[in-house]
């Protein structure tokens, strides 16, 4: 189906972003005269009345918050087929993830613009609501009527009351930046999860690194070297894995960052604020290569540090800790780790750890969907590798089936080819020790694209007992 030329009275310029539930345009709103953001449900989600409940639910507690620092919410309705959507201010600057292009950003900024985003979630938690999926893409820049720089929160589409979130909840949030009172099912979720997020956040920014798992996170200052140590310790502290020791809530964390972006915020000598930064790129590009041709750069490019790369990998954890997987970065965007019931391949029914890691894990069971990551399960009872090796996919090709032996774990993959609309591939997996009856291990691999990084992620796959 093409896409729509207008909704409502708002003509759509192009797309800024698609995610498992919506898809968010820029949009003119020619009444106004003004930009707008316009997100639609997507149509394949549009008849689940939870999911178009969660949808609706996102406006209306932006809507009721109704603070300056978080993104405001002009109007909704309902396209021709039934589809909700609701209309945004249109955030002009990008995103936190989008500044993070470039590596890690100077001290100031970071503490900074953390600061203000720590602020925007404090008056969502005044007005009863918790994030619970702060990460650098729900944190947006904007430009207000006097030219000034706002920072502003978005994305309430897993945001809960605060009075909800306290008891049962949706494992559910971001890889590296959810708390690991997310990662259970009965762990109930307070404001504090959003201080783990910001100190998340924080770490990124300085870093150019996504935080590992929760309680075995490298201290930013091994990243960073000269990271001043109450940076270092306001950063560790929102990171404690017991939500007893962090920053109580996000304003007291706010207040701390704002104080330390007072005491070190001064640009280091010779390094541009990054506003500035941003702008004269491709002048310093070709002023470098000319000084580097001429055999004059040694000085001036000796004093020019270059960020650390963010790793190509990011390291996961399930909620109990036994799994501990390392995939690409770029399958790592979401995790569900609350565990797994191996009843779902014949076996004893039983609540055991598991965990999904990929870049949309939402829409992980649909084979049609261009998903990239990892399941990881555990059973202990029954014969795993005979019902792995009995699972079908009616809608791939069967390739392969070849053993697998590594340092840790040996067993064997079958592999499938051409599934589904995306063509991507599945690999099943069954997994044990050689001598050892349990642990078993089912891991399921989706991929995309040529390659095959089915070895590597065994090769980065732990469990403990």
């Amino acid at each position: 189906m093409p896409p729509p030329e207008q909704i409502g009275r708002y003509r759509l310029v192009r797309p800024l972003g698609a995610g498992a539930f919506a898809m968010v345009w820029l949009a003119h709103d020619d009444s106004l005269e003004a930009p707008v953001a316009v997100k639609v449900m997507a149509e394949n989600w549009a008849y689940r009345l939870d999911l178009r409940e969660r949808f609706l639910t996102e406006a209306r507690l932006l809507r009721k918050a109704a603070s300056s620092r978080l993104v405001q919410v002009f109007d909704m309705g309902e396209l021709p087929d039934d589809r909700p959507y609701f209309v945004m201010e249109y955030a002009d600057r990008g995103t936190l993830e989008d500044l993070l292009a470039d590596g890690p950003l100077p001290l100031g900024d970071a503490l900074r613009l953390t600061a203000e985003a720590a602020r925007g979630v404090a008056a969502l938690h005044e007005a009863g609501v918790v994030h619970r999926d702060i990460k650098p893409s729900n944190v947006l820049i904007g430009t207000s009527r006097d030219g000034a720089e706002r920072v502003l929160v978005a994305d309430l589409g897993l945001a809960k009351a605060l009075a909800q979130a306290s008891g049962l909840t949706t494992v559910a949030g971001s890889a590296g930046y959810m708390a690991p009172e997310q990662a259970r099912p009965d762990g109930g979720v307070d404001v504090r999860a959003d201080v783990y997020g910001l100190g998340a956040v924080l770490y990124h920014l300085l870093t150019g690194t996504v935080p590992g798992p929760a309680g075995r996170i490298t201290r930013p200052d091994r990243l960073r070297p000269g990271l001043p140590a109450d940076v270092r310790r306001a950063v560790l502290r929102a990171l404690q894995p017991d939500r007893r020791k962090r920053w109580p809530d996000a304003g007291r964390f706010a207040t701390e960052l704002e104080a330390l972006a007072a005491r070190h915020g001064r640009p280091a000598a010779g390094v541009a604020p990054r506003g500035l930064r941003a702008h004269r790129r491709a002048l310093v590009l070709a002023l470098c290569a000319v000084l580097v041709a001429a055999g004059a750069g040694g000085g001036l490019l000796a004093a020019r540090r270059t960020p650390p790369r963010a790793p190509a990998t990011n390291t996961v954890s399930d909620a109990t800790g036994r799994i501990t997987v390392t995939v690409p970065a770029a399958w790592s965007r979401e995790l569900v780790g609350g565990g797994w019931n191996p009843a779902a391949l014949g076996l004893p029914d039983a609540r055991e750890p598991g965990l999904v890691v990929a870049g949309d894990a939402s829409r992980w069971p649909d084979l049609d969907a261009r998903v990239d990551g990892v399941f990881v399960g555990l059973s202990e009872h029954g014969d795993l590798a005979a019902r792995v090796g009995a699972v079908r996919h009616d809608v791939c090709r069967r390739q392969e089936s070849r053993g697998y032996r590594g340092t840790r774990w040996s067993g064997r993959i079958r592999h499938w080819t051409e599934c589904g609309a995306a063509g991507g591939s599945i690999d099943e997996i069954s997994l044990g020790r050689d001598g050892t009856a349990q642990p078993q291990v089912y891991v399921q691999v989706r991929q995309r694209g040529g390659g095959d990084l089915t070895g590597r992620v065994l090769g980065g796959l732990d469990i403990t007992s």
